[in-house]
């Protein structure tokens, strides 16, 4: 597997790290972030959105990531853009 580590929550402190890996090889962002609340993944798992099926499929999560890691998400996805073409 290529992983490279691509950043953590800025804001992260010894008991927080959402982190953001590009995996070159599957092309694929892996994403690490906080548990949702039961309320939260309900609300997720009963929306309907067309195309898919209401709940989270096996082998599916739902995480949270703090909207202050959108340039380390954009950094993600600009490595694994490069590396695909």
């Amino acid at each position: 597997m290529a992983l490279v580590f691509v950043g953590i929550d800025p804001s992260t402190g010894d008991k927080q790290s959402p982190t953001v890996w590009a995996d070159l090889e599957q092309g694929e962002l892996v994403l690490q972030g906080w548990k949702p609340s039961p309320e939260l993944e309900a609300e997720c798992a009963a929306t309907e959105v067309p195309g898919h099926a209401k709940g989270i499929p096996e082998g599916e999560a739902v995480i949270r990531i703090p909207a202050r890691m959108i340039d380390i998400i954009r950094e993600a996805c600009d490595a694994l853009d490069a590396h695909l073409r």
